[in-house]
């Protein structure tokens, strides 16, 4: 086994005055920073034999004990070790990360402190139009021309809210009242402490291709460049067995043995055709116009090489 891939009990007192209080930059005015740690990957290898016992150590090294404790989803041990974080992050963004109640959570008041003079904007080519088939997504970006328009206003009207909350302030309205009209594109911070299990649950969430393109952005730097330093064999089980791997349903599999079945014996290989594939589909999308249980299997298939990918 080489060096890289064992969980390291060595001093990371280096690694971590590097990464605390480090501001890694999301969108145009947030960021990220670590504020502390509590553990490492050994940690998890820890709680995992109180379990398991010393017996587990003769047959299974750290590393492998990980991968197979986060492959099959035994999830109690990583919730050993804890991270806190420090973000700026726009509210409207903040909106959809609070949705995850796994965490302690302590943001700034607009109650007792001024609201932060920032606020996200979004550059001419950055607009993006809404997903014909997600009502909760973004389809392809809009023509630059019309982002100009677009972004032009954004900042008039930021420029205007703001305008009109400092002469709220100023003529002594309080601080909790005249917060109110504040766009949501208006930058909060907040301390966000969180154990690994559900924080890799979040970043398995909000990594995905179809989560929000900002909490993306925001997800994928904690991972990357906090997450991965801290955790590095963690980190590498949770790309091969979360965010680069698929699961496959019941009705998943029973497609898969009809239409190989099928051919088998008319003598074809792989890609099949989309009539071979609606042939072989489950009995209770035939009826269906539309189906995304059906498309998404669709979509599995053509990743494992089975049927053609979408043009």
């Amino acid at each position: 086994m080489s060096s890289e891939n064992q969980v390291s009990s060595t001093d990371r007192t280096p690694l971590l005055n590097q990464l605390r209080w480090q501001k890694f930059p999301v969108l145009d005015d947030g960021f990220v920073c670590l504020v502390d740690v509590m553990g490492d990957d050994s940690s998890v290898v820890q709680a995992a034999r109180v379990s398991y016992g010393e017996g587990t150590k003769k047959v299974s090294d750290d590393r492998t004990l990980i991968r197979y404790l986060l492959r099959h989803r035994h999830t109690t041990p990583f919730e050993m070790a804890e991270i806190k974080l420090l973000v700026r992050v726009p509210m409207d963004c903040w909106r959809q990360w609070v949705r995850h109640r796994t965490a302690n959570i302590n943001e700034y008041s607009t109650r007792y402190s001024l609201a932060i003079d920032a606020a996200q904007t979004t550059p001419p080519g950055e607009w993006r139009t809404q997903a014909e088939s997600n009502r909760q997504g973004s389809g392809e970006p809009l023509p630059e021309e019309l982002g100009q328009s677009l972004t032009q206003q954004e900042t008039d009207l930021q420029n205007q809210m703001r305008s009109v909350y400092q002469q709220r302030i100023e003529s002594g309205v309080a601080r909790e009242q005249a917060r109110k009209d504040l766009p949501l594109a208006t930058y909060t911070e907040a301390y966000w402490k969180i154990d690994l299990h559900n924080l890799l649950h979040f970043l398995a969430l909000r990594m995905d291709s179809h989560a929000q393109l900002e909490i993306r952005n925001y997800a994928t730097t904690i991972g990357e460049k906090i997450v991965r330093p801290l955790f590095p064999v963690v980190w590498e089980a949770f790309l091969d067995y979360r965010m680069q791997a698929m699961f496959l349903t019941r009705l998943d599999s029973e497609v898969i043995q009809r239409l190989t079945s099928a051919a088998a014996k008319q003598g074809t290989a792989p890609p099949y055709s989309e009539d071979a594939f609606l042939a072989a589909q489950d009995p209770s999308w035939v009826a269906l116009q539309r189906s995304r249980e059906r498309d998404e299997c669709r979509s599995k298939l053509q990743k494992l090489g089975l049927m053609a990918s979408a043009d």
